[in-house]
């Protein structure tokens, strides 16, 4: 029934077909034009993840702004005249753009220590390194030998400076009374202002660059390379594949109409998914990216399949018309098309349980995707079939590959061999899968020749490290009584402010310095640890200035009351809460650092705080971009293993219900699944730690691969019936069906490849991994399978 309203609606009228089909095109194209990317760190979140909610909080408790960072190694002295006033004008001409907030440089540090006035009016009018009448080498040595500044503004040798560049607040980033749509549209304009905001600092350091090295850093930074590299690597992954497809299509099949008919399902299959993207305002991330790629890819496996079959039935039955060979083709290829189109939705529909919602939307993407080409392919590719004279679509000559053939005579001739080699491979990918794990280094996510890595990396050998980690300690609510103390320092208090005074000055009492200390200096004693800062940083400071002698728990409190605002509002407030009861320990992780284990590196934070320090579970708690990340990867490695089993299982059912012989399903899914271990098997080997894209290889492999054993298993059936014989059937099939598969397969394995040219490492290592999986599918599917085939004799002679 299906077939002849098939038949009769689309294989007999083409032109009309056709024509929708240019409708369709039309309506979709102008859609596309709402196509957006995005990059920001939310799309590398897990949607709802109550450590972002507790970040928020906490970032606004303790007045955490937006910020770029500069790294400036001058060609002179760092307190050379030339290199100060050098410094100077960079901070000027950076203030006076119109979205900086404020900017911090090393001249900008109040030197407390550095000269020999009374305390107190060192503290009310402090001199910097920039004031004439300063001592510039004793200052400097204050600032870099100080607990707080050293590693921050300055590193520790001396030679590089850090300058810091506060973000003014956006009225755009207050999404309350908004909608969904004005929410969109706010993202979007802070977007354009950022990547503004990028060119215009990026201008700036080029004016410098003759007084010294320069790089930027900063989220901001990130956010906006990112969207550059994800419009770059859609240009060159689409433009990249459709070369090598017409490349491959002329080799192929030598001849134009082969080229055209192909290209032109491709087309059409993308420019459609680009305007539904748009119109249900679906974003391409980075980790979706290589979403055009992949369609361009797996919908030519179907032109390949669909148009390999269409000349072979043409060169057996000469004699039939256009439409008597479309009809055959489109009877023979819509079952095995439509389960192989089936069970790769499959494998990327499991990507919807990893709770991140960029995967979970690129595997819905590739979901309506994949369904688009499989529509695609079986309208437009007749209709345009249907229009070109017979005598030009026939290839004069169809030679034969012999390496299909050699394949083949190794499957009859050599099955031990075969199962031997398969069990070695088995044992080495079971041993490299015991050696995977989760990691999200991410700074090397990034090519060593882009700016994000240069600067990432000069800040975290030079300034004390680049992922952020908090650490919030949580003190007893419980009255704290007055010290005798209290009368020896009266005259630091304000008769006035008596009652705000004694809620400061008593909340500094020894059990809480004393924990705030010891949580610090062990943080700090860590060696995948880099810059920490914390009261008990403050604490360093004020015991320099008060002559090296320990200030005692009400002098702090006093002494807290009387810092100026703008001092304390910079370097104490950050670190504790007096309202909230809680101070804050705020450090940054050494990314670049060799055989860096984060997930491991918070499990002993843990442990370490509980049973080395003393503390209770209720006492702390971890918050940072370095938790957010490291939740990502542990979701979707849990989720992505568990889903792996999932795509198994419902592929086996995918083949039973196709084949309806459960000898012939396990054969059609060994070696596919044995593609999928081996990759993750030499991940493992080569100990390259999986992330958010390769963590997918395995899935989106055996979902891609099986399509190479529905064809082979589909056509063996086929051609069985009529010889009874396993071993002639064998031959026949790799020298018909095998082409097309490896046809197919080398376009996929060089489509794969293409992404090599991204600046994005996972999205490389996701392109080698899965091209080399590919790769080793397709030989599988020509030895291993017929070889099972043999051996178990599946089907009645």
């Amino acid at each position: 029934m299906l077939a002849r309203f098939y038949h009769n609606l689309v294989l007999k009228n083409p032109k009309s077909v056709f024509s929708i089909l240019i409708v369709i095109l039309i309506c979709f194209s102008y859609y596309s034009k709402d196509f957006r990317l995005d990059a920001s760190s939310e799309t590398l979140l897990i949607d709802g993840d109550p450590d972002l909610k507790y970040l928020e909080e906490i970032s606004e408790r303790y007045g955490s702004k937006e910020f770029l960072i500069l790294t400036y190694t001058p060609n002179e002295g760092m307190v050379s005249d030339i290199s100060i006033n050098n410094l100077l004008s960079l901070k000027y001409k950076i203030q006076s753009l119109d979205w900086v907030h404020s900017v911090i440089t090393l001249l900008d540090v109040p030197l407390l220590n550095s000269t020999d006035l009374p305390l107190q009016e060192r503290l009310t009018n402090f001199k910097t390194l920039k004031d004439d009448d300063i001592d510039k080498d004793r200052g400097f040595n204050e600032i870099i030998s100080s607990p707080v500044f050293r590693n921050f503004v300055i590193s520790e040798d001396g030679k590089t400076s850090g300058i810091i560049v506060y973000l003014k607040k956006n009225d755009l980033t207050d999404f309350s009374n908004k909608t969904k749509k004005e929410i969109e549209i706010s993202k979007d304009l802070i977007k354009k202002q950022n990547h503004q905001n990028i060119i215009e600092i990026r201008d700036v350091i080029k004016s410098y660059e003759d007084i010294g090295k320069i790089h930027l850093g900063g989220i901001p930074m990130i956010a906006d390379d990112m969207m550059s590299f994800i419009k770059s690597d859609i240009i060159v992954f689409g433009l990249g594949v459709f070369i090598f497809i017409v490349f491959t299509l002329w080799f192929v099949f030598r001849k134009l109409i082969w080229i055209i008919v192909p290209i032109s399902s491709c087309f059409f299959s993308v420019t459609i998914m680009t305007g539904i993207l748009g119109l249900l305002n679906w974003k391409v991330t980075v980790i979706s990216s290589n979403f055009i790629a992949l369609m361009l890819i797996l919908t030519m496996a179907m032109n390949i399949h669909m148009s390999t079959r269409f000349l072979q039935l043409s060169e057996s039955y000469p004699d039939k018309t256009i439409l008597e060979l479309i009809t055959m083709t489109t009877n023979k290829m819509f079952w095995p098309i439509l389960y192989t189109v089936l069970t790769t939705i499959i494998a990327f529909l499991s990507l919807i349980f990893s709770e991140i919602k960029p995967i979970i939307d690129f595997g819905w993407m590739m979901t309506l995707g994949l369904l688009t080409s499989f529509i695609i392919t079986f309208t437009l590719l007749p209709c345009l079939i249907s229009l070109v004279p017979k005598e030009k679509i026939s290839l004069k000559n169809s030679k034969e590959s012999n390496f299909t053939k050699f394949l083949g005579k190794i499957s009859q001739n050599y099955q031990k061999l075969i199962f031997v080699f398969t069990g070695i491979i088995i044992l080495l990918s079971l041993f490299g899968i015991s050696k995977l794990e989760v990691e999200n280094s991410f700074i090397n996510y990034f090519s060593k020749k882009t700016e994000i890595y240069k600067g990432m990396k000069l800040i975290d050998e030079k300034l004390g490290g680049t992922t952020p980690l908090e650490v919030i300690l949580k003190f007893p609510k419980k009255k704290e009584v007055q010290s005798q103390e209290d009368d020896e320092f009266e005259n630091w208090g304000d008769g006035d402010n008596e009652n705000n005074d004694n809620e400061e000055k008593y909340w500094f009492t020894k059990d809480k310095i004393d924990k705030i200390a010891s949580v610090h200096n062990y943080l700090d004693n860590l060696p995948q640890i880099g810059k920490v800062l914390s009261f008990s940083s403050i604490i360093d400071v004020a015991t320099l200035l008060n002559n090296n002698k320990p200030l005692g728990t009400l002098e702090m409190g006093v002494l807290y009351s009387k810092i100026p605002q703008n001092i304390k509002s910079e370097i104490v407030d950050p670190y504790i809460s007096i309202k909230d009861n809680e101070a804050r320990i705020s450090l940054r992780i050494i990314d670049s650092q060799e055989n860096l284990r984060r997930n491991d590196l918070i499990k002993k934070i843990k442990s370490d705080l509980i049973n080395k320090i003393g503390l209770k579970k209720d006492e702390f708690k971890l918050a940072g971009v370095l938790i957010l990340f490291n939740n990502l990867l542990q979701s979707l490695f849990k989720s992505q293993i568990l889903t792996l089993g999932l795509v198994m299982i419902g592929i086996f059912i995918m083949f039973l219900i196709l084949f309806r012989n459960i000898k012939l399903a396990l054969i059609g899914v060994i070696p596919n699944f044995i593609a999928a271990f081996f990759i993750l098997g030499i991940i493992g080997l080569m100990e390259i730690p999986l992330d958010m894209m390769t963590i997918t290889i395995a899935a989106i492999t055996i979902g891609i691969a099986v399509d190479n054993s529905i064809h082979y298993i589909y056509r063996y059936i086929e051609e069985f019936k009529n010889s009874k014989d396993y071993n002639e059937t064998i031959t026949l099939c790799h020298s018909t069906v095998g082409r097309a598969i490896l046809n197919t397969s080398i376009t996929i394995v060089f489509g794969f490849s293409i992404l090599v040219l991204s600046k994005f490492i996972p999205t490389i290592y996701f392109g080698i991994f899965t091209g080399l999986a590919m790769l080793f599918a397709m030989i599988s599917v020509l030895t291993l399978l017929p070889s099972l085939i043999l051996f178990v004799k599946p089907l009645e002679e």
